[in-house]
């Protein structure tokens, strides 16, 4: 399958998170946002730190998380699938109570700084995941599909490299440029 039809279908699976995300009950987001309250004391220790701590823990977290997805691919897909959905789903909720907080400026000014290049990573990295798992899955079940695994496994490490490569302007401006416009 295309490069074009695995992003179709990282990105409706996003959306798809995005939409449960806003179709979520109150009753349910009024949970998570005590939870988020509690986050929150979190980032307030993670700000404490030094910059450059911030931002290489924030690297770890996001490299790691895009590195478990293509690593665990292979088992049906479930892991990419669940981490595009999941990704939606908490930034339409936490969208959701911010904009509720505070306002909807509020959140573009929290979101898109570092979003602008986190979210397409995290879909590049997703899409490579994606294609890397279905062709291991295939391959169980027809012979002929294993002499691809090694070549579409070199060019999907291609994608996650660019994608973590990415992970690290977005941690850098997640830490230093998105406080800023939050004041």
């Amino acid at each position: 399958m295309s490069y074009r039809r695995w992003s179709f279908i990282a990105i409706l699976l996003f959306a798809i998170g995005l939409i449960f995300g806003l179709a979520t009950p109150a009753s349910i987001t009024s949970t998570i946002s005590e939870d988020i309250d509690a986050l929150e004391e979190f980032g307030g220790t993670l700000a404490s730190l030094p910059p450059i701590l911030t931002a290489t823990l924030i690297f770890a977290k996001n490299a790691s998380v895009l590195l478990f997805s293509f690593v665990l691919s292979p088992i049906f897909c479930l892991i990419p699938i669940m981490a595009l959905t999941v990704n939606g789903w908490m930034l339409a909720i936490v969208s959701t109570i911010a904009v509720e907080k505070e306002s909807f400026g509020f959140v573009l000014a929290a979101v898109l700084p570092h979003g602008i290049i986190e979210l397409p990573a995290l879909i590049l990295a997703e899409v490579a995941a994606l294609s890397f798992g279905t062709i291991v899955t295939l391959s169980l079940f027809k012979k002929e599909r294993r002499r691809l695994v090694l070549p579409n496994f070199r060019q999907n490490l291609k994608y996650l490299m660019i994608a973590l490569a990415l992970l690290l302007p977005a941690a850098i401006i997640e830490t230093y440029i998105t406080p800023l416009f939050l004041k």
